[in-house]
Order: C-alpha cells, then sequence, then structure tokens
C-alpha cells in the first residue's frame, strides 16, 4: 500500500468545495460559525456571494438550503456531524429527504476521532440517523483524496446527500484520480479467507490489521464501503462467495450503521458469520484520537481479533 501523504479528510472537502464553486455557479456554501473547522474558507474567499455564514443557527441552515433548491441552487452545508444530524434532525426528515430537495449535508468533526471536544459532540449514531430516511444518500469517505472525490461527485447527484468526514490527519492511500462512483465500493486487497468491509477512518486501521493477518497467513479481502446508502450489494455477495465471513469495522454505534447494513444483505441472501467492529451502546469521552480508538475496541489489534473470531465460527 502505497501512502501519498497525510492530511485530514476535511480539507478534502475544503478543497473539493473550492473546486465546485470555480466549475458550477449554482454551487452556493451555508456554514454554522465553523468556516474554519469546515475548511470551508477557500469557497468563502473565492464566492463570498454565494457564501452565507448562519451563526449557530443549525435549523435555520437546513431551512435556508432546501429553499434555495426551489430556485436551482446545489447548496452545500457545513458544521460537525453532531449538529448537522441531530440537532436538525426534524428540518432534515421534513424539509430535505421527503420533499427530496437538492442538499448536500456536509458533516465534519464525526466520531470518536473527534478527540477531545468529548461525547457530546463525538456523534456515533448519526449513520444510522440518515440511512434511516427514505430518499438520503449517506457517504462515508475514507482519506483525503477520497473526500474531495466524494464532494465533487455528490455535487452531480440529483437528491439529498449526507456526507460524513473527520477533523485528525491520516494516511492518504487513494489515489488521487481514482474512479469514485457513489454507491460503488472500492477493492483494496483481494483475499480468500475473510472479507473486512470498513469505512471512513476504519479503513486505514483495516489497512493496518491486514498487515499483521498477512503475517500471520491469513488472506484478506479489505472493501472499501464508502457509499452506506445505497449498499454496494452485489461486492458484498461477490466476496463473501469466495471467502464465507465477513468482519465490518465502522467508527460508529454497532446499532444503525455500516454493519447492521451488511447484516441485512447477509441475513437474506448469504448467513454466514459476521463480526462487528464498533462501539458498543457507549457514548464516547474526551481523548486523544487513537488512543479513544484502542479503548473503544477500534483499533486494528480490534479488526485482527474480530477476524479471527469470524475465520473460526467459519471452521
Amino acid at each position: 500500500m502505497e501512502i501519498l501523504g497525510n492530511k485530514d479528510t476535511r480539507s478534502g472537502f475544503g478543497e473539493g468545495l473550492a473546486e465546485l464553486g470555480a466549475e458550477d455557479e449554482n454551487i452556493v456554501a451555508l456554514c454554522a460559525d465553523l468556516t474554519g473547522s469546515l475548511k470551508m474558507n477557500a469557497f468563502q474567499n473565492a464566492f463570498p456571494n454565494r457564501f452565507f455564514q448562519v451563526g449557530i443557527a443549525e435549523a435555520n441552515m437546513i431551512s435556508l438550503a432546501a429553499g434555495m433548491t426551489i430556485g436551482g441552487k446545489i447548496p452545500f452545508t457545513g458544521t460537525f456531524a453532531n449538529f448537522s444530524t441531530g440537532r436538525v434532525y426534524d428540518q432534515i426528515r421534513q424539509s430535505v429527504a421527503y420533499s427530496k430537495k437538492n442538499v448536500k449535508i456536509c458533516a465534519s468533526h464525526a466520531g470518536l476521532t473527534l478527540g477531545e471536544d468529548g461525547a457530546t459532540h463525538q456523534i456515533l449514531e448519526d449513520i444510522g440517523m440518515m440511512r434511516m430516511l427514505p430518499n438520503m444518500t449517506v457517504v462515508v469517505p475514507a482519506d483525503f483524496n477520497q473526500t474531495k472525490q466524494a464532494t465533487k461527485a455528490i455535487a452531480k447527484h440529483d437528491g439529498p446527500v449526507y456526507l460524513r468526514f473527520g477533523r485528525p490527519v491520516m494516511p492518504i492511500f487513494v489515489k488521487p484520480d481514482a474512479d469514485f462512483q457513489i454507491g460503488k465500493a472500492q477493492e483494496v486487497y483481494k483475499g480468500t479467507d475473510v472479507t473486512i468491509i470498513a469505512c471512513g477512518h476504519m479503513v486505514w486501521k483495516s489497512i493496518e490489521a491486514v498487515k499483521v493477518l498477512t503475517e500471520k497467513g491469513i488472506s484478506v479481502e479489505l472493501i472499501n464501503m464508502h457509499t452506506i446508502k445505497p449498499l454496494d450489494i452485489s461486492a458484498i455477495l461477490n466476496s463473501v462467495s469466495k471467502t464465507g465471513c465477513i468482519v465490518t469495522a465502522e467508527e460508529h454505534m454497532a446499532n444503525g450503521g455500516l454493519g447492521e447494513a451488511v447484516a441485512q444483505v447477509l441475513s437474506k441472501n448469504h448467513p454466514c458469520p459476521h463480526e462487528f467492529v464498533a462501539v458498543d451502546d457507549s457514548f464516547g469521552e474526551s481523548g486523544k484520537p487513537m488512543d479513544l480508538l484502542d479503548k473503544y475496541g477500534l483499533g486494528s489489534a480490534n479488526i485482527v481479533e474480530a477476524v479471527e473470531k469470524a475465520i473460526a465460527r467459519k471452521n
């Protein structure tokens, strides 16, 4: 695996948004008092007439964005994931999802890797909340390059989108010219003994785990499931037909997220051993991002352990 540098995924969003602004005058951006944190400065500076600072008024931001779509604009809203979903779920449900408005809800600082800001900000339920909404597309890219690619791709998608990314600096491993298609998973490694399906920062943690597992003689097929909804069902079934067992890894609650989405596919089509690497019905806490992943069972060692359990159940 070639490492192309290290950068936070929110910066991928910021660069992608700025490039979109230059390509399409219908792109507008709204932010709830967190322009720097969301890396929206470049767009604001280049297109001040298309940038709207709404202040700490997230519900108003979503409502404004929904209204802007009526005039043909493509609004990108930006704030922390907790405020992008939990604080404004009613407005998203009624004014965006139900009405099929072309709003792009862009959410940073998601999950445990928000770190020192603590449990009140570390939302771990948002993927589940958003994937349960009819008409909503849910995208969770893995690194800086993929977040930039996803940001540009969702602008071309007609309909509501939830785009989730984060704050910590992480390795860049997706090539800048990689093909990104909403709903089409990316195969990172081919393997025959076990399938790992991961999203977001957990793709990198899974890459770390694969190195250990390879040394143990275990052949791993790793899938970067960057789109949680619509889910790439064929990628799941094609892989598990070879490997016979699956591990899902996500920076999210075990309830409602990627793991549950995959489990639904397996239960209907191909029942097999399935281990979850996810937060077990718990809030987070303040701490260093990587320390928190380890404490809450989301480290690479936890993925290795889950793989060994899944294989043992298969046998």
